[in-house]
């Protein structure tokens, strides 16, 4: 039976390539899924400015909740105690310790000037500012200020949107973590190539920032958001790669503050040995190896969303493997029922025909799992770069795919294949051989009780998931309504022939038999043929349900989160960068300005009394110094959101049991806990509500210790010089959303890589599944045309099979996506309408009938292409 079925390959091109490829895609996808898996496990990042410290101490990156529940990564520099220095160096074993503090630092050129199409004389127009327009000593996106070079070239400043390794997202001009104290440069190390050490008024310069000046000369720094002069000591280079070029300070005017602590251990003492038995305080870390790239890049806390988003990636990858390949293994057996009866006749047994069919079928997708895996490490590095470049890992960390997702992929894979081909086989080996000969003819489109009661169970979930995700809040509506599409795409699966019959109403039918011969026989092959119609519609439902539901879902989840933290704020003119103390005098003073605010956004948790309702999760932070506020203030006033005080909403101080006038203790983004004033109760946005600081009082607790943003209310335009000020921007409310962080970004990219499977599988399995039932006719046509019809018809007839076919996808994937997104619409919006770009949903249209049209009528012709009398003496098909 093996050699028969080895035989049969030859026969079944088409059919075996659809298993083949679609196994290929599914073990490549799973690897790539398990090294994303061992990624989160490991978090490795190799350190560089802090490669020379052989041990780094430093807070720990996570917040760990009080009630032991998961754990969260801080939105902020986990800062440690300055004491600690001292302590640590004094440990016996320790040869010295190192204390290092980032701040923001960029080197400018001394007189800016506008660049081409910029604002002339320094000026920006505000109240209603062109999209894209920047001020004097502002770079435009893409174009560096003038004097300073592009990205890439030696420099005498950072460029605008430079990559930011402390968090793996782009920052504005100026706001980088370039400076450092002198002390830290031996955590590198650098060395000097020219002067010496800086001392007060004066920086080093790594050599890629020097350009043309040289020690003794002076420099101009933007720190703290001001610019300002330094002579320029010496000129440094790193002994090894480091992505941002540092800038260095005298120890004295460093901010206050320690990132991190390299630790040397004397000679003779073991790194490892003296790492077990520093005496450390709670939260404080001691990092070797990889492990210290943790203490240097931000953004390497918790492993817990690249966990996430490996297992939904990996699981949902394993289902719609099994849905293709079990619908085109499904498919081929049907189509090889004469062939099977035959056999059966002919004195084979049960037992051979379906070990038959299992060691073709196991043959062809073993050959494909070999070749998914060995593309296993080129999709898993461009799924790991898109994350790194969309800013959801930092790029700094390592991509990690040892022996074991590659292991994992084999055996899930071989699994899923053995499984669906399993109950093929089962199915051809049990069914008789007079029985299989009528099927042949007249395929059986009934379906089992079993497999209808199945598919009405999908068909009640997909119901209930959908009826109950309205009543979840913002958080958890794509958490409930999510698994609506996958639910409801498995029913269309399983009922696929009866949504088939059912659903070619008779409008439909009349409207299509208006067409002629070729309408009425398009029809009636539908009717007659659901089955095989319905292995071409199972990957066009689930592709279009995934991909529509997934994109609309976060779309409109990421719209109502963006509305929902802009539409409380006053304001038409916004000035986002970091915005000194100076910047938000000048501008408070101007003519025009009513009100002004500085903003800044961070997250964290409510500890004293504990707030059980934000665990992992932390609350919204929004600083404010200004009234533009515009949400009901129920009880208090913002006025005297001053100092150390919180506006907290009515709901929570309700749950809390606090009041205006109450003190309680609230965990910052960097792990510092602050007790504060309750002085107002104000509501928000349901669903989205934050917590009201002073923006001063957040500020100083964020890694830049700037504010980021400053509203302004104008009653005419404003006239504004930000030459002043370099790194800034000016714009109207839509620079409200640049950078704000809705928490949706692992959501986000988890729903994207979703809709990139559903469609990779819709072109794969549609236009293979297509080929193979086209294909597998040629006796039918060959009929046909004995019988009168020409070329030409059968053509049309087929065109006609696949736009009917295609829109029937489309609607019953649709209609599957609508489980998904109108609630998780109602449940973050407040109504059933999705928002996004209309251009997608047209595009996936387009996309599904270039699939299925093109395909129908190229195969048609190769069908066509034997004389008729040869097509009906054809062996297969």
């Amino acid at each position: 039976m093996f050699r028969l079925a080895v035989t049969t390959l030859r026969y079944r091109t088409a059919a075996f390539l659809a298993i083949f490829v679609a196994v290929l895609l599914g073990g490549a996808l799973l690897a790539a899924a398990g090294g994303l898996l061992e990624t989160a496990l490991r978090l490795n990042a190799p350190p560089q400015r802090l490669a020379a410290a052989p041990i780094v101490v430093a807070g720990d990156p996570a917040y760990h909740p009080p009630n032991g529940s998961g754990s969260a990564p801080f939105p902020e520099r986990h800062r440690v105690d300055a004491a600690l220095v001292a302590k640590l160096a004094s440990t016996p074993g320790v040869a010295k310790a190192v204390a290092d503090r980032s701040f923001p630092a960029a080197v400018t050129t001394a007189a800016s000037q506008p660049a081409t199409g910029q604002a002339t004389a320094g000026q920006a127009t505000a109240g209603h500012p062109a999209t894209g327009q920047a001020t004097a000593g502002q770079p435009t996106a893409g174009q560096p200020t003038a004097g300073e070079p592009a990205a890439g070239q030696p420099a005498g400043g950072a460029t605008a949107g430079a990559p930011d390794p402390e968090g793996g997202h782009t920052k504005p001009y100026g706001m980088e973590l370039a400076g450092h104290g002198w002390s830290a440069a031996a955590l590198t190390p650098y060395e000097l190539t020219a002067g010496s050490a800086p001392r007060a008024g004066q920086v080093v310069l790594d050599r890629r920032l020097v350009g043309a000046a040289v020690p003794g000369e002076r420099v101009t720094v933007v720190v703290g958001g001001e610019p300002r002069g330094f002579v320029l000591a010496g000129v440094a280079v790193a002994h090894r790669q480091v992505d941002v070029p540092a800038v260095f300070f005298a120890d004295a005017e460093v901010p206050a503050g320690v990132d991190a602590i390299g630790v040397f251990p004397a000679d003779g003492t073991s790194a490892r040995e003296l790492a077990d038995r520093l005496e450390l305080p709670a939260g404080v870390k001691a990092y070797m190896g990889d492990d210290r790239g943790v203490a240097e890049f931000q953004g390497i806390a918790t492993s817990l969303p690249l966990i996430i988003m490996s297992g939904v990636f990996g699981g949902m990858v394993a289902v719609v493997m099994a849905l293709v390949v079990s619908a085109t293994i499904g498919l081929s057996v049907r189509q090889r029922r004469r062939e099977l009866a035959l056999l059966r006749a002919s004195g084979a047994t049960p037992r051979q025909v379906g070990k038959m069919v299992i060691a073709e079928t196991m043959v062809v997708g073993v050959l494909g799992l070999v070749l998914g895996l060995l593309c296993g490490r080129l999709a898993g590095n461009w799924i790991f770069g898109m994350l790194a470049n969309g800013g959801i890992v930092p790029p700094q960390l390592r991509y990690d795919q040892g022996p074991l997702p590659f292991a994992g992929a084999a055996i899930l894979t071989f699994a899923v294949l053995r499984i669906t081909v399993g109950f093929a086989a089962n199915r051809a080996a049990r069914i008789r051989p007079i029985q299989a000969v009528a099927e042949a003819a007249v395929p059986n489109v009934a379906l089992s009780r079993i497999r209808v009661i199945i598919g009405l169970v999908f068909v009640g979930a997909t119901v209930a998931i959908a009826l109950s995700t309205p009543f979840m809040g913002p958080t958890n509506a794509a958490a409930i309504g999510g698994p609506a599409g996958l639910t409801g795409s498995i029913a269309v699966a399983i009922l696929a022939p009866l949504v088939i019959q059912r659903a070619l109403v008779p409008r439909i039918t009349r409207l299509v038999e208006k067409r002629g011969t070729s309408g009425v026989l398009a029809v009636i092959n539908l009717r007659v043929r659901a089955v095989q119609f319905g292995a071409i519609l199972i990957p066009i439902t689930i592709a279009t349900a995934i991909a529509v539901g997934n994109i609309y879902s976060q779309t409109t989840q990421q719209k109502a989160a963006v509305e929902a933290f802009t539409s409380n704020l006053a304001g038409d003119v916004v000035i986002t960068g970091g915005i000194p103390a100076s910047l938000t005098k000048a501008a408070g003073e101007l003519p025009g300005v009513t009100a002004s605010s500085e903003l800044v956004r961070s997250k964290g948790w409510i500890e004293q009394p504990y707030d059980a309702s934000h665990t992992s999760d932390a609350w919204p932070l929004l600083g404010l110094s200004g009234p533009i506020y515009k949400d009901k203030v129920t009880k208090g006033s913002l006025d005297d959101l001053t100092g150390n005080t919180i506006a907290l909403p009515p709901g929570t101080a309700k749950r809390l049991k606090v009041d205006v006038g109450s003190e309680i203790g609230l965990r910052l983004g960097d792990d510092a806990l602050v007790k504060v004033k309750v002085v107002a109760l104000a509501e928000g946005p349901s669903g989205y509500q934050s917590l009201l600081l002073p923006a001063q009082l957040l500020a100083a607790h964020t890694t830049t210790g700037l504010p980021s943003q400053l509203v302004l209310k104008t009653t005419d335009k404003l006239h504004l010089d930000l030459s002043k000020w370099p790194g800034t921007t000016i714009g109207g409310r839509e620079l409200l959303a640049d950078g704000l962080d809705t928490g949706l970004g692992v959501d986000a990219w988890i729903g994207y890589l979703l809709a990139a499977i559903a469609v990779a599988y819709t072109a794969i399995a549609s236009v293979n599944t297509i080929a193979v039932a086209v294909l597998d006719r040629r006796r039918e046509f060959g009929l046909q045309r004995l019988t009168g019809s020409t070329r030409r018809e059968v053509s049309r007839m087929l065109g006609l099979e696949g736009l009917l076919i295609a829109a029937l996808g489309l609607v019953s994937g649709l209609i599957t996506a609508a489980f998904t997104v109108l609630p998780i619409a109602m449940a973050t919006r407040g109504w059933p309408i999705p928002s996004g770009p209309v251009w997608v949903l047209i595009a996936w249209v387009a996309v599904v009938l270039l699939l299925v049209l093109p395909t129908t009528a190229i195969t048609g012709r190769l069908a066509m292409r034997p004389k008729p009398m040869d097509a009906l003496s054809s062996p297969v098909g």
